[in-house]
């Protein structure tokens, strides 16, 4: 019970940094839905989708792999697993800035009408950044200290927000009427750019405030370290990426399955903007996924029964918790719409069906326990190319015909089959190859009266006795 109450505390304090930080970010959808035509937010939606994309790819599951040997039992320096994989998300991000710089042109021509060379460099920068400051994000959380944390993650949100308001909001209105204060730095025609100029100088600065992370430690740089990590990691970013392209792939692909540019751009500034309704439950699972990681690696040490339960409690809360944000996102709707301009109300309908895929892919992230503890991530790889066949497939024979609302409910549907397929792979795993699936070995409720309160209890009750 003490290793609920501390994931319970961690949670609560990580939480403060993404779900009020995400908030935050949430309120700004008001501003860009008013300001921006449908067509120039479908630019800035369908960039950032690509952001989070190569995101994952930049960071290549080092955060992860960062805990796992941090806390192997036989590297008992964790400073050398932190600074190995730091000088390498410090190799592989500035490598990334200069090939984006050398073919920044061909790049630009192939992103189209949203390929703005100033955009795609402010954001190949912003993109290193990010991915380099990653890690040192990840021993904050490996350190358990949560309140240092939270605030740069808050100090780099609330300086997002005031230079957007600057930006979008003040400079406009002082162009306007005091031409000669601003016309040096601010031009009007650079439009959903100074949203990626924002963007830019906010992970700057918090690379700075990071600093103490970076330079005080002594580098040290273990080949045999890194090696596994990344053998241990790659699958780990495969699944990453099916984990970020249910949120994306639908919006990247989205352009050359309508054919019009135009309109797809405008398309996508609706499905966006009532996509970022939904970001409440992303916004839940986000907090739930700071605590988890290094509260699950911390609890691997133990091979107790205690540490086994703590695993399906969680999970259990974590389902509670999940089904009370969507009834009252949904219960509030009338009230949430309001949050962006009237004009994107036709996209409302996707706003449950994204939540529960949310949801859905919460519950996978809490199945994929058993194959991180027990280094058999390939099974990552393999649940990842399945999710993105599911997505690519319903996306392809559908969007033509039903538009973003195929996208949506492709993303439904590839995290609820997903769950099938992690939860079938552990009961293959055990009962076929007789091979250790914590905490799956004790998930079993034993009393099948446990099921009638909780539907996936009840569903993993009826595999794990069936035989």
């Amino acid at each position: 019970m003490s290793g609920m109450k501390s994931l319970a505390k961690d949670t609560a304090v990580y939480g403060l940094s993404s779900i009020v930080g995400r908030f935050l970010n949430w309120c700004l959808v008001p501003l860009y839905t008013h300001v921006f035509a449908q067509a120039e937010y479908g630019v800035v939606t369908y960039l950032y989708s690509l952001v989070a994309l190569l995101l994952i790819i930049l960071t290549y599951g080092l955060e992860t792999g960062f805990f796992r040997f941090a806390n192997h039992e036989k590297y008992k320096d964790p400073m050398r697993v932190y600074t190995t994989g730091l000088i390498s998300l410090a190799v592989t991000s500035a490598l990334f800035v200069v090939l984006v710089w050398i073919f920044l042109g061909p790049i630009s021509s192939v992103l189209g009408s949203s390929g703005d060379p100033r955009y795609v460099l402010m954001l190949a920068v912003t993109l290193a950044i990010d991915a380099f400051t990653s890690l040192p994000f990840a021993y904050l959380r490996y350190k358990q200290r949560p309140l240092r944390f939270a605030g740069i993650k808050l100090l780099s949100i609330f300086l997002n927000i005031g230079l957007n308001l600057f930006f979008i909001v003040l400079c406009p209105v002082w162009y306007t009427s005091h031409p000669e204060w601003v016309g040096r730095f601010y031009d009007p025609d650079f439009g959903v750019g100074y949203i990626f100029l924002s963007n830019l100088i906010a992970s700057a600065v918090t690379l700075l405030v990071l600093v103490p992370e970076i330079v005080k430690v002594r580098y040290r740089f273990d080949t045999e370290i890194w090696r596994r990590m990344i053998v241990y990691s790659f699958p780990l970013l495969v699944m990453g990426l099916a984990g970020i392209m249910n949120q994306t792939i639908d919006k990247l692909i989205y352009p050359w399955l309508v054919g019009d540019p135009d309109r797809a751009m405008s398309e996508l500034g609706v499905y966006g903007a009532n996509y970022k309704i939904a970001i409440v439950m992303v916004m839940f699972i986000q907090a739930f996924r700071f605590a988890y990681e290094p509260f699950v690696f911390a609890k691997s040490r133990s091979r107790g029964e205690e540490s086994q339960k703590a695993y399906v409690d969680a999970m259990h809360y974590f389902i509670i918790f999940g089904l009370l944000i969507f009834l009252g996102v949904m219960f509030f709707l009338p009230v949430l719409k309001y949050f962006i301009s009237p004009r994107y109300f036709s996209g409302l309908a996707v706003v449950p069906i994204v939540m529960a895929g949310e949801l859905f892919f919460g519950v996978f992230y809490n199945l994929s326990l058993w194959y991180k503890l027990t280094d058999r991530t390939y099974w990552g790889t393999i649940f990842s190319l399945f999710g993105l066949a599911v997505t690519l497939l319903i996306n392809i024979l559908f969007v033509p015909c039903y538009g973003y609302m195929a996208c949506a409910w492709a993303a439904f549907f590839q995290c609820a089959i997903l769950d099938k397929v992690a939860a079938s792979a552990a009961i293959y795993e055990l009962m076929v190859t007789r091979k250790p699936c914590p905490p799956i070995e004790i998930s079993m409720p034993s009393s099948p009266s446990f099921c009638q309160n909780n539907p996936f209890s009840a569903m993993n009750f009826f595999f794990f006795h069936s035989e």
